[in-house]
């Protein structure tokens, strides 16, 4: 509203500049038209003064021919600007003023401008300016902070993350290991340790890195971070069983949304595990042209039956590690570990399957 008050008070005062000059020049028309009439009476009034005796003949003479000069110039600018068609002129001319221009600037500016931008504030302009120039001037506070007091654990915790994310890895590699050393050890500090060596080796699992993340599995055997990078670090050595087979043991851990579960699935499917339960070749077919919802549902039912034909003939070892294979990727651990006791109690007379199956089960990740 505010914007189209101004272009409105912007109209008003060029018309305004365009008429103000007609009007001076009305003001003068009219100041010439009275002045002839005062040059006609200054020749009668000298005519009565020689009449009377006032003056003489030749000073009579003398000003007649003056006011004469004086009185055709006037008459000259009278004519050249005859009231008529000045009024005319002045009534187009403002006509053009008040609704042209309006109209001209209008269509000019709603192709060329760009009414429905939104307001941008200087106060938001300057801060999406300076973001990162702020993020820069609070990791420098914090570093001076540290400098002057190395040993706040604290501070060492909040600018290590903050400067991995900056691609500032020697940096944050050397703010983890202080973050370690004044706040003591623990899985996260030593994963968070072990990723920022893993970015600054380009992407490979060194030496160095790998011991870090055993030490954090050693401290917690569900972190995260460190169990995916053993098992690429396993995959990046060629030992692509034993990379499945971590995985696999954290998709069986996993809850059904954790929200790493697609990574560890995709690498999974890179070192040839298969993130779903084996299908014939109809049912792949059939689940090409299925929507996500039930293609799940076809799978789940498809496992539901692999179950139930276990049950009735336990003797398939390929069948039971198939079935908790497809549990553990479903993200049921509870019933991959069911199916595990299962299978043992139904091969438990025959020593080779029995012996087939726990290398089966040890391969995924169960041991026990």
């Amino acid at each position: 509203m505010m914007q189209w008050l101004v272009f409105a008070l912007m109209t008003v005062a060029a018309v305004f500049a365009v008429l103000w000059p007609l009007r001076q020049r009305d003001n003068r028309a009219q100041a010439d038209g009275s002045e002839t009439a005062v040059y006609r009476d200054q020749l009668m009034e000298v005519d009565r003064d020689v009449a009377i005796g006032l003056i003489g003949p030749p000073e009579a003479a003398a000003a007649r021919v003056e006011i004469s000069r004086r009185l055709l110039a006037a008459a000259d600018i009278q004519r050249a600007a005859p009231l008529g068609s000045s009024l005319r002129l002045r009534r187009v001319t403002a006509l053009v003023a008040l609704i042209g221009v309006p109209i001209i600037a209008l269509g000019l500016y709603l192709p060329l401008g760009s009414p429905g931008l939104p307001d941008f504030p200087l106060a938001q302009r300057a801060s999406a300016t300076d973001a990162t120039r702020s993020l820069d001037t609070l990791v420098a506070q914090v570093e001076q902070h540290l400098e002057n007091n190395p040993t706040d654990g604290r501070g060492w915790s909040v600018l290590a993350p903050v400067l991995a994310r900056l691609g500032r890895t020697d940096e944050a590699i050397r703010a983890f290991r202080n973050s370690i050393t004044y706040n003591g050890e623990s899985s996260d500090r030593r994963a968070d340790l072990g990723e920022a060596l893993v970015a600054g080796a380009g992407g490979v699992v060194t030496g160095e890195a790998k011991g870090e993340f055993e030490r954090a599995v050693a401290l917690n055997a569900g972190e995260v971070k460190a169990s995916y990078y053993l098992g690429l670090a396993a995959e990046q050595d060629g030992r692509s069983a034993d990379a499945a087979s971590i995985w696999r043991g954290m998709l069986a851990q996993a809850p059904a949304n954790a929200p790493w579960r697609p990574l560890v699935q995709a690498a999974l499917i890179r070192v040839g595990g298969s993130p779903v339960p084996a299908l014939s070749d109809d049912a792949v077919a059939a689940a090409k042209d299925m929507n996500e919802t039930d293609r799940s549902a076809m799978i789940r039912s498809m496992v539901e039956r692999l179950a139930t034909r276990l049950k009735q003939n336990g003797e398939d070892v390929e069948g039971w590690l198939r079935l908790v294979r497809a549990y553990m990727v479903m993200g049921d651990g509870g019933k991959a570990k069911d199916a595990s006791s299962d299978a043992r109690r139904a091969v438990g007379d025959n020593p080779e399957r029995l012996r087939q199956l726990n290398e089966g089960l040890k391969n995924l990740g169960l041991d026990g």
